[in-house]
């Protein structure tokens, strides 16, 4: 049996190094509570830019290049170790991290973002690094397209790891492309939330026979610095949701085992059994004995699309 702690308490809006500390303090805890993987939210470094949905993209042009300046000061290149203070801390507390951020593409130009997820293993290496590969409508306004160099399970203390960052979860083949790497433990950092978000992480855990996790940041505006630009414009009432959480583990083929937890802001505990993979995928094995590969035939195209050759 092992133990998987989902944080999805709010980040230090648009403040890298205190969420960065912030994130170390959760980490700490969770290593206190017995878990043996910590999850955090997508684009939980240093925050969602949830001002894509709130602004209009001609009239609120000025509003959004303030948010998006602040935003790229405080994303990470891991051409310059961007994530080492995350790493440092799972390799202190032995344990596997799974962490969203805003990452600068300083393999190229270095000025387009991406939204991207780490697998960080307990000895602080990073294992795996996933862009999401397809920003949401105005999230285009903020991400650039990901690629399938990152689409990878990895072998982990924790289990078998792989990702997926919100409304992917939707894309078909990027889920068969985890289940056919054997994937045990699913997890789907997202800024969704709701009844229509936990029965799709339900249907996963059915269709995938495996263990899945989801969660949101449960973040209010009153949560919010005062240092964020254009606060009061964006986001006036303090008491507004801007993301409701909705942390939970659901069993393989089966219902919720934790959670979800909504509008509570902390960490959500649950303990899972990689040997009930076994049993979710008897009757039903997407990748295995229920697949038809003579009939059908998934390619995954790994090459990195920002590799630029000068001739």
């Amino acid at each position: 049996m092992k133990k998987l702690a989902i944080v999805q308490a709010p980040p230090v809006f648009l403040d890298l190094d205190k969420t960065i500390e912030k994130s170390c303090d959760y980490i700490s805890e969770a290593a206190k509570n017995d878990a043996n993987l910590v999850m955090f939210p997508e684009a939980y470094l240093p925050g969602y830019p949830s001002w894509v949905w709130r602004l209009k993209p001609g009239g609120d042009m000025g509003i959004c290049k303030d948010l998006h300046h602040e935003l790229f000061k405080n994303s990470i290149d891991l051409q310059k170790e961007g994530l080492a203070e995350i790493q440092k801390a799972a390799e202190k507390c032995n344990i596997t991290l799974a962490m969203g951020f805003h990452e600068i593409n300083g393999e190229a130009s270095g000025s387009t973002l991406y939204n991207s997820y780490a697998v960080i293993g307990p000895d602080g290496k990073i294992l795996n690094v996933h862009r999401k590969l397809i920003p949401t409508n105005p999230e285009r306004m903020v991400w650039g397209w990901g690629d399938a160099s990152g689409l990878n399970v990895v072998d982990t203390p924790a289990g078998k790891i792989g990702t997926l960052i919100c409304w992917e979860n939707y894309m078909p083949l990027s889920r068969y492309s985890l289940y056919a790497q054997g994937v045990e433990l699913y997890l789907a950092p997202t800024w969704d939330c709701g009844d229509g978000w936990q029965a799709t992480m339900r249907h996963i855990a059915r269709e995938g026979g495996c263990w899945v996790a989801g969660t949101s940041t449960a973040i209010q505006c009153s949560d919010l610095p005062e240092t964020v630009p254009h606060k009061g414009e964006v986001f006036p009432d303090p008491d507004n949701w801007m993301s409701e959480g909705g942390a939970v583990v659901y069993e393989p083929f089966g219902g919720a085992v934790a959670g979800p937890m909504i509008k509570e802001k902390g960490i959500l505990y649950s303990e899972y059994d990689l040997s009930k993979v076994i049993d979710g995928r008897r009757s039903m094995d997407i990748a295995g004995h229920y697949a038809r590969p003579d009939i059908f035939d998934l390619t995954v195209n790994k090459n990195k699309m920002n590799n630029i050759n000068f001739k």
